[in-house]
């Protein structure tokens, strides 16, 4: 995929085509965006998980425009001991206008009725790409994980990454080998995503859901 860098490929959508497209397809949660919380005035511009709001998303960033949003869904997981276990989650990817998306997400445990039983994994981290369509993601997770990810788009609806640095700290998961993540946008625009670990010589499945946009 050539990335949509208005500068090199004059064929592309500008940013405003870009936009309008996603603003048909997810037109259920065009108008919300993350809550704000005024505490103290911050001279930059807050983050925004809606495209129709706040600054303009950098020219940059076109090839992941789609990912800017709030999404939330159910997932499945692969524990290091072997418990499989669902989870729900809610993912925040915004931006504030400069070349880069903040990435937060947030899971928590569910029983076998479908219940929430308490918290889970968190992460929060960045995304960029550059202009010869390399995606960076950088994350650090609440069990004690450092990891930089390098990527490409795979399509127009799909980017694929693989970890080039996995740190673990002393009290985090010991057995958390390198791994790859799929995200894509599905037929019916939910966002799947997909991880999976290196664990004795294969690529097994660690972790992986479906999220609905809920804002933006």
């Amino acid at each position: 995929m050539t990335q949509t860098h208005p500068e090199n490929d004059p064929n592309t959508l500008n940013g405003n085509d870009a936009v309008n497209q996603a603003a048909e397809a997810w037109k259920d949660a065009a108008e919300r965006n993350i809550p704000a919380i005024e505490v103290a005035e911050v001279p930059v511009p807050a983050d925004t998980a809606n495209l129709r709001q706040g600054p303009s998303l950098h020219d940059g960033l076109l090839a992941l425009l789609p990912l800017v949003g709030v999404w939330q869904g159910e997932g499945q997981a692969h524990g290091s001991d072997g418990e499989q276990y669902s989870f729900g989650q809610q993912l925040v990817i915004a931006h504030d206008g400069e070349n880069y998306l903040t990435f937060s997400s947030r899971t928590w445990k569910i029983d076998a009725e479908g219940q929430p039983v308490g918290p889970d994994v968190r992460e929060t981290g960045f995304w960029r790409i550059s202009l010869k369509d390399e995606i960076e993601m950088t994350y650090t997770s609440s069990n004690g994980v450092v990891e930089i990810f390098y990527g490409e788009p795979f399509n127009e609806r799909a980017w694929s990454l693989q970890s080039a640095s996995t740190m673990v700290t002393e009290t985090g998961p010991k057995t958390l080998g390198p791994g790859k993540r799929m995200y894509g946008l599905m037929p019916n625009n939910n966002l799947g995503w997909v991880d999976e670990r290196h664990v004795d010589g294969e690529m097994r499945p660690y972790m992986s859901a479906e999220l609905s946009r809920v804002a933006g």
